[in-house]
């Protein structure tokens, strides 16, 4: 059994932010790259695991954006982003755009989407977005966007980040769920 962060008598200085950082990485995600054109026309774009539905109707997806990075102010001001799924064969793209202060669209295929957001070429799925809300995430600010448009390529299989790695899936082993969720299919 692992320890919880606040046993009886620990304080919340004894936090231990390691260990909260190892917890969480057990949870897999999808990889993202978010993409924006910024208020002087810069492209933007962000490498993030923290990517996820919130609504149908209306339809609005979100992700946080660390408050130390460098294009948070022109994350902040855009009229529009784009979150660009990637496929396992654009691991190399994900290191790209999470670095700072580098040329991250250097012979980077893509079109424009909603507000001039750049629309990665391979990527498994598209969803160009309105800015809908933003929220204090503590080290973080969680946009909200509404979701206008989004395409999917059909095939592929999707970059997955576990324990601080890159991982692939096999697709020889899928079972629907058994809790009650509908899903459509």
């Amino acid at each position: 059994m692992g320890t919880s962060a606040r046993e009886p008598g620990r304080s919340a200085m004894s936090f231990d932010s390691n260990a909260f950082r190892f917890a969480l990485s057990q949870f897999a995600t999808g990889v993202a790259v978010i993409t924006a054109r910024g208020p002087e026309d810069q492209a933007i774009g962000l490498t993030m695991s923290s990517f996820n539905s919130v609504s149908l109707d209306p339809p609005l997806v979100l992700f946080s954006v660390d408050r130390r990075a460098m294009s948070l102010p022109a994350m902040l001001a855009a009229r529009g982003y784009a979150v660009n799924i990637l496929s396992r064969a654009q691991e190399g793209l994900s290191n790209a755009f999470a670095k700072s202060l580098s040329d991250k669209f250097a012979d980077v295929e893509h079109t424009v989407g909603h507000a001039e957001a750049p629309l990665l070429h391979g990527a498994l799925a598209h969803f160009e977005c309105e800015p809908y809300a933003h929220h204090d995430g503590g080290d973080h600010v969680i946009f909200i966007g509404r979701v206008l448009r989004f395409s999917t390529a059909g095939e592929g299989e999707p970059l997955v980040f576990f324990r601080g790695k890159y991982h692939g899936v096999s697709s020889g082993d899928q079972r629907a769920p058994e809790w009650p969720l509908p899903i459509p299919s």
